[in-house]
């Protein structure tokens, strides 16, 4: 596409390096330029008006143009704009977020530490294994298991924990110190006949069987997202946490659940944990803990885990891990007015009335001809698009099949996600209402017609020869 020389579109090609991006195709096709946002609502600059139907990414859960996240920001860039929690040193926002993460955690946890990025909460998870197991007496317990389509982030450590080849590939990843079991996908992988539970069975066993097959002496966590979200939004078949964790205790292995994209209300519940009976020793958030107004993420860990660690910076001298910015205030100060703007507005209460339409409307689609799977929980959700529905024959990634739809329904008005070949990833802001989620539906169908069409007519339903 030919753009003019000094326009915004032209100016983005020739200065800013993308991410997830095939650059050489964004040489040519160039940006959306995204210019401003009101509620559920996003303008490019050209005017045209879109349904966020990702919330940015996974992440702008009170939507756009906020006032209370706006004054609560200004309002603290007035009194500290920055300061740091170094060497004995914090700010009130830092202390009045932790306690409150505290009060509405799933599970009993002693300390919060502050980081800017889901990403960056992944990697001190990785720290924080090693530094616990020197700690205690166990330097060889530095093992951590992740899943095939599990997704953690991008850091060194973090993309080595992700399950996804795209983040490994050309980057010298995954790092040492890391494995991956199964990706617990029912529709894709069980065996035929297979039930859900069963599937969540041999699953378990697998996982068992490499911890033996590690050394359970070297195995020290496991680090699983309630629900996979960009590895397609794989909701957890029946039973599957509850055996995974049986594991885990056996074998003395740690439950880290990165709840980034499920944290605050995504799954219908306030933690993703509670939704499938998740016992966490230690957790990630991000992302919808500020509706992603500014940058900030958190550790949260339990009891056993911080005195062992405080013991060994007593020992050493200190706890040699931190960020400039951990705790930012403003950030800080943000994120605290956005918890307290869920119970003012009983956010919980409001996801838990729409959610059922928004599954309604998903699981429907599963009858269209190019669906595979219509999957989702809460207010998340994904469809498979295949090329064959009875044998589940995906496309080839290099055919774009989602990629397209994801560009049909922007022509639609509504902005969605392809990830990977085939899935076409659904995940609103949750102050959504009801009658924008029709909204969000009728395009994606009208989108998916057209796709149809489209894969009928380059023929890519064919088997090549």
């Amino acid at each position: 596409m030919n753009y003019a020389p000094n326009s915004a579109a032209a100016r983005d090609i020739a200065n800013v390096l993308h991410p997830y991006t095939n650059l050489r195709k964004h040489e040519e096709k160039g940006p959306l330029i995204i210019t401003k946002g009101q509620g559920v609502h996003v303008w490019d600059d050209q005017g045209n008006r879109y349904i966020e139907g990702m919330a940015g990414l996974w992440c702008a859960s009170l939507g756009w143009n906020e006032e209370e996240l706006i004054e609560a920001a200004v309002k603290q860039m007035r009194e500290l704009p920055y300061y740091h929690g170094f060497t004995h040193k914090s700010s009130m926002p830092s202390i009045d977020l932790a306690e409150k993460l505290k009060s509405i955690a799933p599970a009993d946890f002693s300390k919060v530490f502050f980081v800017n990025s889901g990403s960056e909460a992944n990697d001190t998870q990785v720290k924080l294994v090693r530094y616990y197991n020197n700690a205690v007496g166990r330097p060889e317990k530095k093992k951590i298991i992740g899943r095939i389509k599990g997704y953690h982030g991008v850091t060194v450590a973090a993309a080595s924990l992700t399950g996804i080849p795209l983040n490994h590939k050309s980057f010298d990843l995954p790092i040492e110190g890391v494995r991956h079991t199964d990706c617990p996908h029912h529709y894709r992988y069980a065996e035929p006949g297979e039930s859900e539970e069963e599937f969540s069975t041999r699953l378990a066993k697998n996982l068992e069987e490499l911890i033996i097959k590690e050394g359970p002496e070297t195995v020290a966590a496991f680090i699983a997202e309630p629900v996979m979200g960009a590895g397609g939004v794989i909701v957890p078949p029946e039973g599957y946490f509850e055996k995974i964790q049986a594991v885990l205790t056996k074998y003395d292995v740690w439950m880290i659940a990165d709840e980034v994209i499920t944290g605050f209300m995504r799954t219908g519940n306030m933690w993703g944990s509670q939704t499938f009976g998740i016992r966490p020793n230690t957790l990630s958030c991000a992302k919808q803990l500020s509706s992603a107004y500014l940058p900030i993420a958190a550790v949260m860990v339990d009891d056993p885990i911080y005195q062992a660690i405080a013991d060994e910076s007593k020992s050493i001298g200190a706890f040699g891990h931190g960020y400039t910015y951990s705790g930012h205030p403003v950030s800080a100060a943000v994120a605290l007015r956005t918890l307290q703007l869920y119970e003012e507005r009983n956010t919980l209460a409001h996801v838990q009335a729409i959610y059922p339409a928004f599954q309604k409307r998903l699981k429907a689609l599963a009858d269209h001809p190019l669906v595979g799977e219509a999957r989702g929980v809460g207010l998340v959700g994904a469809v498979e698009l295949v090329a064959d529905k009875p044998s589940k024959r995906e496309f080839a990634a290099t055919d774009g099949v989602a990629a397209q739809c994801v560009e049909f329904a922007q022509a639609h008005g509504v902005i969605l996600r392809a990830i990977g070949a085939g899935a076409v990833t659904i995940c609103p802001p949750l102050m959504i209402e009801e009658g924008q989620i029709h909204e969000i539906f009728d395009a994606l169908e009208k989108a998916l017609d057209d796709t149809d069409g489209w894969v009928n007519k380059k023929g890519l339903r064919q088997v090549a020869a």
